[in-house]
């Protein structure tokens, strides 16, 4: 029974390092791929973010919003209550930048699941331009952001772009090994979808779409019911016919501090959304754990043929690491905390496989139910 079990981890762990050398090619054609020169006469845009709290370093990620280098743009907040901790921030920062177009929206409770799609509802509705960047409010961008994200909408069949993030930590420690996932296993997963099936699918983080899009796939009604509500937009708009892109803008994705508790409630949540996002992408996600599998073939056979495969399977992984976070995301964490990839890979295979069990989360201090066709509700 040992041997059946090493060799189903061999063949799981051969698979694992053929993904490694596709997610390495999957960064080259990234990187390869020329955007349009950014100007200065391209559409105006509405902004929109929905707000909760006053997170940390809330202040300064909505002022980068704030000092875009871009000739008309508007920004639009929305909160549920006059009495967010959020509204002082923004209203220091409208008076901060009086000619920057910005509007704050009281949205009330949401009467979807997803507050979140109420929100952007909510914005939209009022926005008064055609092209929409959707952006969370722990987002920081360089001042450029907007000129290079309109310049990919050019091409009138562009209807929706995510945009890849460098995830910066807390002083957590916790929150740093989740940064190092996003940074390497997370976004070499995305470059890697994009290079054998294209983009269907779009990222939460920062969204740029066209209203007509959202049209087409139904407007935020049609999403209102789902925990990825990002994956299902841009699944919904490639179905439509609209060209679904991965942007060549890096953003910054500000996660904050967390101790363990909250991070693995985030943690569970992600990878259960994700599970009825997309069953079948779910399991096969197996073979983004070279380093988890290797050393279980090693407990399960130690042999030096099993010492070699750790060998193979630790350069193979730093090698697809710093594909996604050096030649991308051109990130410092990693640099700096490389030594810290197996243990976050080991945490991350363990949540990965807690994934597979429960069908509750909880968010923002709320507990929901997941149904099997990735929709979800509030469990009163």
């Amino acid at each position: 029974m040992i041997a059946a079990l090493a060799g189903v981890l061999a063949c799981l762990l051969a698979g694992s390092l053929v993904y490694c050398v596709l997610s390495i090619l999957a960064a080259r054609s990234y990187l390869r791929a020329k955007p349009p020169q950014p100007g200065t006469d391209f559409e105006p845009v509405s902004v929109l973010k929905p707000l909760s709290g006053a997170e940390e370093g809330l202040e300064e990620n909505l002022r980068s919003f704030f000092e875009q280098d871009y000739a008309e743009f508007e920004i639009l907040f929305a909160v549920r209550t006059v009495d967010d901790a959020a509204v002082p921030v923004v209203r220091r920062l409208q008076a901060e930048y009086p000619g920057v177009a910005s509007r704050l929206i009281v949205t009330g409770e949401p009467p979807y699941p997803n507050a979140k799609v109420y929100s952007l509802e909510r914005m939209t509705a009022e926005a008064r331009h055609d092209l929409l960047v959707m952006s969370d409010s722990d987002i920081r961008v360089e001042r450029s952001f907007l000129r290079r994200a309109a310049a990919e909408f050019q091409d009138p069949k562009t209807g929706v772009a995510s945009c890849p993030y460098r995830a910066v930590p807390g002083r957590s420690w916790w929150s740093r090994l989740e940064a190092l996932g996003m940074n390497t296993e997370f976004l070499s997963g995305v470059l890697t979808a994009r290079l054998l099936e294209g983009m269907k699918f779009a990222l939460g983080p920062t969204i740029v779409a066209r209203r007509r899009a959202l049209q087409d796939i139904g407007g935020f009604p049609r999403l209102k019911d789902y925990l990825a509500e990002d994956f299902v937009l841009g699944n919904l708009a490639a179905e439509a016919g609209w060209r679904v892109i991965l942007s060549s803008c890096v953003i910054e994705h500000r996660i904050g501090s967390q101790d363990f508790r909250h991070n693995a409630a985030h943690r569970l949540r992600w990878f259960r959304s994700t599970r009825r996002s997309r069953p079948a992408g779910y399991v096969g996600q197996v073979f983004t754990y070279p380093l988890p599998l290797a050393l279980l073939l090693v407990v399960c056979w130690p042999a030096v043929w099993t010492a070699a495969a750790l060998a193979l399977a630790t350069a193979m992984r730093a090698a697809s690491a710093w594909s996604a976070a050096g030649w991308v995301l051109a990130d410092p964490l990693t640099a700096r905390y490389w030594h810290l990839v197996p243990a976050q890979d080991a945490l991350s295979f363990t949540f990965w496989l807690a994934g597979f069990f429960g069908d509750t989360i909880a968010w923002r201090g709320r507990k929901y139910y997941l149904r099997r066709d990735g929709t979800f509700e509030r469990i009163a």
